[in-house]
């Protein structure tokens, strides 16, 4: 049986953003933008045929949207889908989605946690392809000096560390009130 593949695109407070899967899992993200045919074109560039319904993983839309109005979310039981990948990207994939929310953690870090110290290079590159931004948390991945590193989604550096000021400013918040 064939899997409906479905998008949406929704206001966020942030733009527009984007969601592609299946009613089984998630397997596409785009972060926000301000044109959502751009944030579209972004999203199915490689699946055309994909099905618009507005209403795809609503519960997963009102998560995002309570997200970008600053609070905490924890996307880590989000069903994803990450077929047809190699098994170094996956681990690293896998290990980016446990850093928790207002955290980060140095490309070196995780290249530890997948037991590929050596490997900090390739887990920058693998990063860069992720195909889930947010619900997969490469935006926390930082580098060893500190420093923000890259982000190769729409709205490059500057828009991880807006993504890291606001999870910072909401982790406060939360534990403040």
């Amino acid at each position: 049986m064939q899997k409906a593949i479905k998008y949406t695109i929704f206001k966020t407070k942030w733009g527009y953003f984007g969601l592609f899967g299946t009613e089984y899992a998630l397997c596409r993200t785009q972060l926000p933008g301000c044109e959502p045919e751009k944030i579209k074109s972004l999203l199915l560039r490689s699946m055309p045929d994909a099905r618009f319904d507005k209403g795809f993983l609503k519960p997963l839309q009102k998560q995002i949207n309570t997200y970008f109005e600053g609070a905490y979310v924890d996307f880590r039981n989000i069903p994803i889908e990450l077929e047809g990948i190699g098994s170094f990207f996956g681990s690293v994939l896998k290990a980016c989605r446990n850093v928790e929310f207002g955290r980060t953690i140095t490309y070196a870090g995780l290249a530890e946690k997948i037991n590929r110290p050596a490997a900090v290079r390739a887990v920058g590159n693998a990063l860069a392809k992720n195909p889930l931004p947010l619900i997969i948390p490469c935006h926390r991945v930082v580098r060893s000096d500190g420093k923000i590193g890259g982000f190769s989604a729409v709205g490059g550096p500057e828009l991880k560390a807006k993504l890291l000021k606001h999870e910072q400013q909401s982790q406060f918040d939360s534990q403040s009130s």
